[in-house]
């Protein structure tokens, strides 16, 4: 495997996930802003998933069709619009509108999965899926400092347009030295696939539908989290949107060095189905005693709950792709893993719908029912390691 073509690729993954890193921790916020209810504010959150959800897996099958480049390229492009539409939003449905637009393009995840995939090695292939989170880290790690400070001083249009800016710079990036990996393109590859379909599918295959039934639990009770902590800070601690930003940035601090450096060291150490076991765990701990952290304590509890969050995240999220990318066939890797990322998808509509609507009965209410769902998944995880370890 050349370096090259991962550094590129970080590269892009990391200009495309700081413009979301900066809109994400303003969404909710700005939302209330417009008028939105808390059960909007989860609409509003739950329609960006909504649409990766239904695109995901017409996003990795066309990269498995005509190659991973074109898609990338393309959906890069959707994400510049959508910020400009983002920029222009003044009432709801202008917001709304800019989140669908936004979440089609961000379906394209599942060919930088598959990319990854296509360039790694057996032996290197959870490191370099880390390398999606790690990016993500370092989006969330720089984003939300810079989105607060750009709404602070320009407004929340010029948010809109600083990320545009970035997915045009993407873009040329991309474009320029991005090269394809895909070695041999599947002409037969389906387009316009039904994703309820492809879900079925997966579900009727023993070694994909624990997986993806694991990731469903997961990331439901983590966006549950997301669409609400900003809300929860700002309205029961007192904290200011640039102090909410810093605290999302710690989060992003914290991704950063565990998927970018120290997932590579713990996946040599322990198996993939352990490293889920522990993730699951502590999600659990992270998730259901962050409400309850006293307000005079909040450092350093809370950032100690956080760590144990983005621990747990990062256990998950890289193991789970590399176990799918195995038990996938070659010339099917792009429309799996695009399955996963559909599946995760539809979780990140339910969370932020449940956490929303729970939010507006009792702010502690998301978390101690997302933590349940943890204890759920660490159930599943058990199980898959009791039965795939001799």
């Amino acid at each position: 495997m050349k370096a090259r073509p991962l550094t590129v690729l970080f590269l892009t993954i990391f200009l495309d996930l700081l413009g979301f890193g900066i809109i994400i921790p303003i969404l909710p916020l700005f939302a209330t802003e417009l008028g939105a209810s808390g059960t909007q504010v989860g609409l509003i959150a739950g329609i960006f998933s909504f649409m990766q959800f239904a695109f995901a897996t017409f996003w990795g099958g066309l990269s498995d069709r005509i190659g991973r480049r074109p898609v990338l390229l393309i959906s890069i492009t959707i994400m510049a619009a959508s910020y400009l539409i983002f920029g222009w939003a003044e009432h709801l449905w202008v917001l709304f509108a800019a989140r669908m637009l936004a979440g089609f393009g961000a379906a394209n995840l599942s060919a930088a999965q598959a990319y990854i995939s296509d360039i790694s090695t057996p032996a290197n292939r959870t490191k370099n899926f880390g390398l999606i989170g790690a990016a993500f880290g370092l989006g969330f790690l720089l984003g939300p400092p810079i989105g607060g400070i750009v709404k602070e001083h320009f407004g929340v249009a010029w948010v809109g347009y600083f990320a545009m800016a970035l997915s045009l710079l993407n873009l040329f990036f991309a474009f320029a030295m991005l090269p394809e990996s895909l070695k041999q393109k599947n002409p037969d590859s389906p387009v316009f696939s039904n994703p309820l379909k492809d879900i079925f599918s997966g579900l009727s295959r023993v070694g994909i539908r624990d997986l993806l039934g694991i990731n469903f639990i997961f990331t439901a009770a983590f966006s549950m989290m997301h669409v609400t902590a900003a809300l929860m800070w700002a309205e029961h601690y007192g904290y200011s949107e640039a102090q909410i930003g810093y605290i999302f940035a710690y989060i992003g601090f914290l991704a950063v060095v565990i998927q970018g450096g120290l997932i590579g060291w713990f996946s040599k150490k322990f198996q993939g189905s352990i490293l889920m076991i522990a993730g699951n765990l502590l999600m659990f701990v992270g998730l259901t005693f962050l409400p309850f952290v006293p307000v005079n304590w909040f450092i350093p509890l809370a950032l100690v709950l956080l760590a144990f969050l983005s621990l747990g995240n990062s256990f998950l999220t890289p193991t789970i792709n590399t176990k799918l990318s195995e038990v996938a066939l070659t010339h099917e890797k792009g429309k799996v893993l695009g399955t996963n990322q559909s599946f995760g998808s539809l979780a990140r509509v339910f969370g932020p719908l449940l956490g929303g609507a729970l939010y507006g009965i009792h702010y502690q209410l998301p978390y101690l029912v997302s933590g349940a769902l943890m204890l759920v998944a660490g159930y599943f995880s058990l199980k898959l390691h009791q039965r795939t370890t001799p």
